[in-house]
């Protein structure tokens, strides 16, 4: 019951707009570490599922020609990061005398967006449910992290709302962390890292085609890998058409948008509650030292592309 009341008194600070995205993240893991997380409830699980639904409605703070304008903008430094950092995870993971599948998924979610790629990518190279676990485990530990680090590096550098946005969408591997950490630098940055971010999301289709092919594992699931696609990218995109050709109601989409924006607070809270100690722990340090090195490298490489 006490679990139950904490949660949801976070929920109503959240979703009213006192709790910042980082905050949230924090009071989650704090709950977590106590054991005060509510009894079969699986809070990674309810994010997922909220946060596909506030990305829909952060569509309507978006118009079509600033969307195209930041893809096409960002299109070489999004190719060229995908293609570089699934080199490098096989090499790295070779080195590290990793699993060559579980390499691929740790690189697959770091070069375009984290636990959808892994999903999507495993059933395709036919990854067992333990790889998987463990890809997902340290790229949820990363994203956690980003969050708040990313933030205090921009301001460091001074970056402005564009160019922090573009970065986030990049350098940070899931897209809620993507617009938690834009969220917390501003609202031109959280456009920017969302359209950005859901842009690249859609490299995961050749990415799982190519991934079966080379894999010479290309049987009968061929369909169903293949089109592994978040349904909230063309909820997102539909809903940005919407407040791009129907201008007459703009003052309901600047409602949708702020509630969009809150309800990607409470997304952040209920990661936090998924990130324990245990799960910390069972990544192992292999895994999470071949995911550490792609994100730095990835963040760096992105970041100096962005500053030239």
């Amino acid at each position: 019951m006490i679990a139950w009341m904490g949660v949801g008194l976070v929920a109503l600070l959240a979703l009213g707009g006192f709790i910042a995205s980082p905050l949230a993240l924090v009071i989650g893991f704090l709950l977590a570490g106590f054991g005060w997380v509510p009894r079969h409830f699986n809070p990674a699980q309810r994010a997922k599922q909220l946060l596909a639904i506030a990305i829909v409605l952060l569509g309507f703070g978006i118009q079509l020609e600033t969307a195209l304008a930041v893809t096409g903008d960002a299109l070489g430094l999004i190719v060229a990061s995908i293609v570089l950092t699934l080199a490098l995870a096989l090499l790295v993971g070779k080195a590290l005398k990793l699993e060559l599948s579980t390499a691929h998924l740790i690189g697959s979610g770091t070069a375009i967006c984290g636990g959808s790629a892994i999903a999507a990518v495993g059933p395709a190279i036919r990854a067992r449910s333990d790889q998987m676990a463990l890809a997902l485990a340290v790229v949820f530990i990363l994203n956690s992290l980003a969050l708040l680090v990313f933030p205090l590096v921009g301001h460091y550098f001074e970056l402005d709302q564009y160019t922090f946005g573009l970065w986030a969408a990049v350098a940070i591997h899931d897209t809620s962390s993507v617009v938690g950490a834009a969220q917390a630098y501003g609202d031109e940055a959280l456009l920017v890292a969302t359209t950005a971010k859901l842009a690249r999301a859609l490299w995961i289709v050749p990415l799982v085609i190519l991934s079966a092919l080379v894999s010479a594992r290309y049987s009968d699931k061929q369909g169903q890998s293949a089109w592994v696609l978040p349904w909230f990218i063309f909820g997102f995109l539909g809903a940005t058409c919407i407040a791009t050709f129907l201008p007459s109601g703009e003052a309901v989409y600047a409602w949708l948008f702020l509630v969009g924006k809150r309800l990607l607070v409470f997304c952040l809270f209920l990661i936090g509650l998924s990130l324990t100690l245990k799960r910390i722990r069972a990544a192992g340090f292999k895994p999470l030292l071949l995911a550490s090195i792609l994100w730095i490298v990835v963040a760096i490489g992105s970041l100096a592309w962005l500053l030239q």
